[in-house]
């Protein structure tokens, strides 16, 4: 069974769910640590390191050139992932976490979210890229989804961060769409509409 160089710290606010901590393209299991502490203060953290390398660069699945995925492979992927946060929840004693991904990360877990809702109890989506049109899923009941694009990014063009919201609504998530000051990157503007958002889920 497919496993990931990762990263756990205990939570000290037992009220508080478990995060999830995917990263972009060559990132780290430790890029988002200290953002999700910021998010939720006290929460346990569980950040991955994607097995997928590119060009040297971890990443979560592969793609066959810049914007272009390849499909079989996040399926394949996501299913693999799928599988290591039930494992690991039962070994670390954990609830189902909320997913926190940015741009590769997000990707993921935006086709985890389609594909195995049942992992996760929420998702935030960070970044995320619209580079293909996916299947609609079975109802996904208000599963609580929030969408963070970049108001300057040049990667995910503001009119197809849109389209990641729209889609997940039309899908039967209960979708929150909010635009971060910035680019690319993790901002301030994230971590503080994620904390907002975690509070109403």
């Amino acid at each position: 069974m497919q496993t990931y160089i990762h990263r756990f710290i205990e939570g000290s606010d037992a009220q508080r769910a478990p995060l999830l901590l995917l990263h972009r393209t060559g990132g780290s299991e430790n890029d988002l640590i200290e953002y999700a502490a910021q998010m939720s203060p006290g929460a346990p953290r569980l950040a991955l390191r994607g097995n997928v390398l590119e060009d040297g660069k971890p990443r979560f699945f592969r793609r066959v050139g810049k914007g272009n995925f390849d499909l079989e492979d996040l399926a394949l992927r996501t299913d693999e992932l799928a599988s290591f946060i039930d494992r690991a929840c039962g070994h670390y004693n954990l609830a189902h976490p909320v997913a926190v991904g940015f741009s590769n990360g997000a990707n993921i877990v935006m086709s985890l979210v389609l594909k195995r809702p049942q992992v996760l109890r929420a998702a935030i989506l960070l970044r995320p890229m619209w580079a293909y049109e996916p299947q609609l899923p079975p109802p996904l009941d208000g599963f609580p989804v929030l969408v963070i694009g970049g108001r300057d990014d040049t990667t995910v063009r503001p009119e197809l961060a849109q389209k990641v919201p729209v889609f997940l609504e039309r899908a039967g998530a209960r979708t929150t769409f909010e635009w971060a000051r910035g680019a690319h990157e993790m901002t301030a503007d994230d971590v503080r509409i994620s904390a907002e958002w975690l509070k109403t889920i």
